[in-house]
């Protein structure tokens, strides 16, 4: 079923162009009708020339801002030298990036991956890894522990830790030795552990971005690592979204003061540039894998090292996270202040600038895709997640007095639909 196809008498570029994709495209998307051709700092611009505020950011993959002048000009330098060796040789860069991660994470070693979903997946065999070489599970009866409510990607491994029936419906059977406990639940995971030593690691994202922005009790995530550690269990964060200055800290993680065992990274790592991922640990974890057991072609290829690098010191050196912070708070502030006057909004919650207003419906109600397209209109993208649900997330380098403008924007939209 085409779902984005517009039929107009007298079709545009837009139109053609989504026509293209639905034709030519798998359908296993559904994007807001728009078509974007170009962006810079805080905005977009689609084919026809309109420029719209970025309220997605790519999911928060371009914390920096659309094509950072420092990232693109590290991006261009080192296209110009190498690109790609594969890790059958040593090169230049990789070494100086992952001594540049441990020294900023404070971890032993780091290991460069490409997407978000294959970081994932190897913190899972890190943790599998390290249960029989080190905590001494017995062979193949090594389990890891998800929370409920969880996005960390789309392959058959993870979704099976998965309880989203759009991730899951069609594509069992599904990878044994994996469980699940609620979410921001300590009883949950305390029983769990408890009753099960071969349990090897528990995988968590500090907040639920996928799920419509969840933010935990502030002691969930260092009881969560007091309990793991208690029980031998390696506790995994899973700051592909939150990471990366997003949440007013350069981890979620920070704002707690809990350092994990594994710590995962990717989205902002490149800056949107490159699909750059990494997952970090100390020896006594890393070194469980050897020669042979784990890689990628393409994971910590030059290219890619040099525009992370480039991306995560823009982070630093323009101070994104305080940013993150201060902004986020104005923000919203703004969004409550809306909520007051107008109930369409039912709650609004985040930390930083990873942000969300729940609309006052069901999520079977195409209300807030509608009102999606209405920010649209007024020139700001966002896309709605889990049906009613709206986030909110722009990219760190946005000012005050841009938020201001958003915020106006987002009260006459949702203005349009009040009762």
């Amino acid at each position: 079923m085409t779902q984005n196809v517009l039929t107009t008498p007298n079709p545009t570029k837009t139109d053609a162009l989504i026509a293209k994709e639905d034709r030519y495209g798998a359908h296993n998307y559904h994007p807001l009708p728009v078509v974007l051709e170009k962006g810079e700092g805080v905005f977009l611009w689609d084919v026809e020339g309109k420029r719209y505020y970025d309220f997605l950011s790519a999911y928060s993959a371009v914390n920096q801002g659309h094509c950072h002048p420092r990232i693109i000009q590290a991006l261009k330098d080192q296209a110009d030298r190498l690109t790609l060796t594969s890790r059958a040789f040593h090169s230049d860069k990789l070494g100086d990036f992952e001594q540049f991660l441990c020294e900023l994470f404070h971890f032993d070693k780091a290991l460069p991956m490409n997407s978000g979903v294959e970081a994932v997946e190897t913190a899972m065999k890190l943790c599998r890894k390290w249960a029989y070489e080190v905590k001494g599970t017995p062979e193949n009866q090594a389990k890891i522990l998800f929370a409920s409510g969880n996005f960390h990607g789309r392959t058959l491994s993870v979704i099976s830790a998965s309880n989203d029936p759009s991730s899951r419906t069609g594509f069992g059977p599904y990878m044994s030795g994996i469980g699940m406990v609620a979410y921001n639940d300590l009883d949950a995971l305390r029983q769990a552990l408890e009753s099960d030593d071969t349990i090897a690691g528990f995988i968590v994202e500090p907040i639920q971005g996928e799920a419509g922005v969840v933010v935990p009790d502030d002691s969930y995530l260092s009881g969560a690592a007091d309990l793991c550690r208690q029980h031998n269990v390696l506790f995994v964060a899973d700051e592909i979204q939150t990471g990366i200055a997003r949440t007013g800290k350069m981890l979620a993680v920070d704002h707690v003061g809990v350092k994990p065992d594994i710590l995962i990274l990717g989205k902002a790592l490149s800056g949107g540039v490159l699909p750059v991922s990494a997952v970090l640990a100390n020896d006594e974890i890393m070194l469980t894998i050897k020669p042979g057991e784990h890689g990628s072609t393409y994971g910590g290829n030059p290219l890619a090292c040099a525009v992370a690098k480039a991306a995560m010191q823009v982070v630093l050196e323009e101070d994104l996270a305080q940013k993150a912070e201060q902004l986020g708070e104005q923000f919203r502030q703004g969004l409550r202040d809306i909520a007051e006057r107008n109930p369409l909004i039912r709650l609004v919650r985040g930390k930083g600038l990873l942000n969300a207003i729940v609309i006052d419906t069901d999520e079977d109600s195409p209300l807030a895709w509608n009102i999606c397209l209405k920010f649209r209109d007024n020139g700001l993208l966002a896309k709605p997640t889990h049906g009613n649900k709206i986030r909110l997330a722009p990219p760190l380098v946005i000012t005050a007095d841009q938020i201001k403008d958003c915020l106006d924007i987002i009260e006459k939209s949702l203005a349009e639909f009040a009762a």
